[in-house]
C-alpha cells in the first residue's frame, strides 16, 4: 500500500509579526511545496528519506514505531520525532499496524528560500495520520498558522489567528501581476528569532487594526499604484513596531519602486514591483534569483 501527500509552500504578503496577535494576513500558496510518500514495508520501523529539490539525499533516518526514536540521533531526527509524537497524541491510531513504513519526502524547491520546508511537512504528516494540522503545528513548532492555510489551498486566504484559525479562500482583482516579482535575499532568515525580538516591543490594538485594513484592501485594490501604496504604509507601521529600518532603506534606498519584506525580516524573500528591466537592478546587486509572480504563485 503506499500514498502520497502533498501541501504547497507559502509567503505572507501582509500581515508579518502582527498575525500571531490577530491581524488578518493574506499568504499566497505557490507553485512549490513538499510531497510526502509512505509506503508499507515488513519490517517494524520506519525508514525515512528526505529528497532535496536536485534530487539529493539531506536526512537519512530509521524510527521504532513504539515512540518514533530515531537510531541515529540528528538535530532533524529529534524534530521528526517530536512531529510524529504529536500526531500520535491527536490519533492514537497513527502508525500502530503491525507493519512498518518507508517514508520519503520530496522538496521542489531549495531550503534556503524559505517557502515552507517546515509547515509543508507538518500538513503532509498531518494529512497522513489524519488529524489537524493546525493543532499538529502548535504542539510541536508553533507559529500562527498562516503557512498551513497555504499548505491547504490552492488560491490565495486572508487568515485570522483564532480558535479553531479563520481562512477565507479570496479572489485579488490584480491585474498588474507581471509588475510584481519575488527577489531571494541569499541568505534564510530564523523565524524564532524573529518572533522572539517582536515578542520583546509592543504593540497596539490600533496597529493590530490597521494592518488588517491594509490586508482588507487589497480585495479592492484594481491599480499597481493603489498596491504600491499599501504596501509601504504597511513596511512603515512594522517598521516602526519591531523598531528595524525597511528592507529598502537598508539595501536598495535607490531603488525606484517599491520593496516590501515578506515574513520574518532579513531574509527570504522580498516583494518588488517594476518591469523586467527594473530587475537588472537586484541582479548587479548580487541578487540572482527573482522569480515573477506567475512563476512563484499557484
Amino acid at each position: 500500500m503506499e500514498q502520497t501527500f502533498y501541501s504547497n509552500g507559502k509567503l505572507l504578503i501582509t500581515g508579518e509579526y502582527l498575525v500571531l496577535d490577530g491581524a488578518t494576513a493574506l499568504a499566497l500558496p505557490t507553485s512549490y511545496g513538499q510531497s510526502l510518500t509512505v509506503k508499507s514495508i515488513s519490517e517494524k520501523v520506519i525508514r525515512w528519506e528526505s529528497i532535496d529539490e536536485q534530487d539529493g539525499v539531506w536526512f537519512k533516518g530509521e524510527f521504532t514505531l513504539e515512540n518514533f526514536e530515531s537510531t541515529i540521533p540528528s538535530n532533524i531526527a529529534t524534530t521528526l520525532t517530536t512531529i510524529l509524537s504529536e500526531a500520535r497524541k491527536l490519533n492514537s491510531d497513527f502508525a500502530t499496524a503491525s507493519e512498518g513504513f518507508e517514508v520519503i519526502t520530496k522538496l521542489n524547491f531549495p531550503k534556503d528560500w524559505g517557502l515552507g520546508s517546515s509547515s509543508t511537512l507538518i500538513n503532509n504528516i498531518a494529512q497522513w495520520a489524519n488529524v489537524d494540522a493546525f493543532i499538529l503545528l502548535e504542539n510541536s513548532f508553533g507559529g500562527s498558522g498562516y503557512d498551513i492555510a497555504a499548505a491547504q489551498n490552492d488560491i490565495p486566504v486572508f487568515f485570522k489567528k483564532t480558535n479553531p484559525p479563520r481562512v477565507t479562500p479570496v479572489h485579488l482583482p490584480w491585474g498588474f501581476t507581471d509588475q510584481l516579482w519575488f527577489i531571494h535575499l541569499n541568505q534564510k532568515q530564523d523565524s524564532k528569532e524573529g518572533i522572539k525580538r517582536y515578542r520583546n516591543v509592543s504593540t497596539s490594538p490600533e496597529n493590530i487594526q490597521k494592518i488588517t485594513d491594509l490586508t482588507s484592501k487589497l480585495l479592492l485594490c484594481y491599480s499597481l499604484d493603489s498596491f504600491e501604496k499599501i504596501m509601504n504604509n504597511h513596511e512603515t507601521i512594522v517598521s516602526e513596531i519591531i523598531q528595524l529600518p525597511t528592507v529598502k532603506s537598508r539595501l536598495f534606498s535607490d531603488y525606484p519602486h517599491t520593496i516590501k519584506s515578506l515574513g520574518a525580516w532579513g531574509g527570504d524573500f522580498i516583494l518588488a514591483t517594476g518591469d523586467k528591466m527594473d530587475m537588472e537592478y537586484f541582479r548587479k546587486k548580487g541578487y540572482p534569483t527573482i522569480l515573477p509572480y506567475k512563476k512563484m504563485i499557484k
